[in-house]
């Protein structure tokens, strides 16, 4: 067989690569970039990045002042774009509103496993709740981990739209916030709730409240919890005090495993 021949041979054997190929071994190595834009949040505009998987990133204007600042502290290349594409941008502008993720993606793969559960837990609670650290530790089936919990929270990648200001310290007191206390309560005032009212509570040493007509105890912010009357309001110390008394926890805030 000529050496014209062999080259005829190969040539036939040439295919085109499968469409997107590309894309993912670039992201695979981390070269294939982020893009971003800014949003309107509910603190003020805000940075908002993406990959192909979802969203990647959320930092307030407030806190990084320019899109060069923002692609400069970025984990790896994000380009700046006039708008997302239509599709996430329905998502995302759903997801601002609502305070919940609903249809929209996140990006959490460059994430250690730990804190992928941590955030995702925390993605659960509702707008106008909140839940202490412990309870997200007792539900990712790790009781122990209260301070490892915070600790991802502290570094969570998507505040706002991964809620980590609706989680509060053990002891009932709002707590601390990657970009102050301040952010913090003006992100639980826009959901409806009353920060001081929250530490009073916790000062008084109230952990769960229970319901008399139904038997019931919850968290204090849970939204049955709110509807209650408060003639029919009991105040616990404890789950533990609640259940001594007969009382069940609530199945939908879960204050208890």
């Amino acid at each position: 067989m000529t050496n014209d021949t062999i080259t005829q041979k190969l040539e036939q054997l040439a295919t085109n690569a499968p469409h997107g190929l590309l894309d993912e071994v670039l992201d695979a190595v981390g070269i294939l970039a982020d893009e971003f834009t800014l949003v309107d949040g509910p603190t003020g505009p805000a940075y908002v990045s993406w990959s192909r998987a979802g969203v990647t990133a959320y930092v307030p204007q407030a806190i990084v002042a320019s899109p060069e600042d923002f692609a400069a502290q970025h984990p790896r290349p994000a380009d700046y774009v006039e708008a997302p594409p239509r599709r996430l941008a329905g998502h995302l502008d759903r997801a601002l509103e609502t305070g919940m993720l609903g249809k929209l993606a996140v990006d959490l793969d460059a994430l250690g496993e730990f804190q992928r559960k941590v955030l995702e837990k925390c993605a659960e609670i509702p707008p106008g709740e909140i839940r202490p650290y412990g309870w997200i530790a007792r539900e990712i089936g790790n009781p122990g981990a209260v301070r490892a919990v915070g600790t991802a929270l502290g570094s969570n990648p998507i505040p706002v739209l991964i809620p980590c200001h609706r989680v509060v310290r053990s002891d009932g007191m709002i707590g601390k916030y990657a970009w102050g206390s301040a952010m913090k309560r003006e992100l639980l005032r826009g959901e409806g709730l009353d920060p001081n009212i929250i530490e009073e509570t916790a000062r008084r040493g109230i952990r769960v409240v229970g319901t008399e007509t139904t038997g019931i105890y919850c968290y204090p912010t849970c939204r049955h919890a709110k509807r209650s009357f408060s003639r029919y309001r009991v105040d616990f110390r404890s789950a533990a005090d609640a259940e001594d008394s007969g009382y069940r926890a609530c199945k939908v805030c879960r204050p208890a495993a």
